[in-house]
């Protein structure tokens, strides 16, 4: 029970990692909420934590919109009072079409950009009037392995996983004087129930034999460093980036 009574919210919990992140941080004795734009999966999740004894709530929520982020904070604070972990996990990925880059419209470039990227600057700048009146906070910033690799045919993806990577070594500067934390998780190639055009099974099999703990990563491997990330034991750690990947890459 590391996270007894904190508030936690983790953004695209509505499915994959995101739900292992929230049902884990549960466990752990945090409220979450359930911040996801697909209602159906949103409220499905809720419901399901709840049945399971936990304290949580759907709000939903469109990171890439800015009134949506304002109003996923405010109502987190009207109903569970502050807001203590922010994990920013949604992003655009499993449905990506792999192609060359200048094959990329300016709509896709656009699209993905707008979740995977402004989304984690807008759902953190909604958040930090609350954390900073509270004098704490931990932001969880969620990059890729992409980062470190340079994979080829989703450059949109790679920039945006970029992007969340450098903006949490910005983050984290501007922060501290208020007592909020800043740090970044970079997965590997991990595994969920959401079907990934981007994998082939030949690919799998590949990429898990190039790691140095072979056996394909799954969401479970990841939830011990949020968890880590949002509890005391790490409460002089910011700006960091902790590589989750089972030795694919060295960070």
């Amino acid at each position: 029970m590391r996270l007894k009574d904190r508030v936690a919210i983790v953004t695209g919990a509505g499915q994959g990692i995101g739900r292992a992140y929230a049902r884990r941080l549960i466990r752990e004795g945090g409220k979450v909420v359930v911040a996801e734009l697909n209602e159906a999966t949103g409220k499905a999740v809720a419901e399901e934590l709840v049945a399971e004894g936990g304290h949580a709530r759907f709000i939903r929520t469109d990171v890439a919109d800015e009134a949506s982020c304002q109003e996923m904070a405010a109502a987190t604070v009207r109903q569970l009072g502050r807001i203590d972990v922010l994990v920013n996990n949604a992003a655009v990925f499993a449905t990506i079409k792999m192609k060359p880059f200048w094959e990329l419209s300016v709509a896709e470039w656009d699209q993905l950009m707008a979740v995977n990227a402004r989304g984690v600057w807008l759902a953190s700048k909604a958040v930090v009037p609350q954390m900073r009146q509270q004098g704490s906070g931990r932001i969880i910033n969620i990059s890729s392995g992409v980062v470190f690799m340079g994979r080829p045919h989703y450059l949109h993806y790679v920039a945006s996983k970029g992007a969340v990577f450098a903006m949490t070594r910005a983050m984290a500067r501007e922060l501290g004087d208020f007592g909020i934390t800043v740090n970044c998780i970079t997965p590997g190639a991990t595994y969920t129930e959401v079907p990934r055009e981007t994998v082939t099974p030949e690919q799998k099999e590949a990429i898990t034999r190039m790691l140095c703990l072979k056996r394909p990563e799954a969401p479970q491997d990841l939830e011990g460093t949020v968890v880590f990330l949002a509890s005391d034991d790490a409460a002089f750690i910011t700006g960091q980036t902790i590589n989750v990947d089972g030795g694919l890459n060295f960070h």
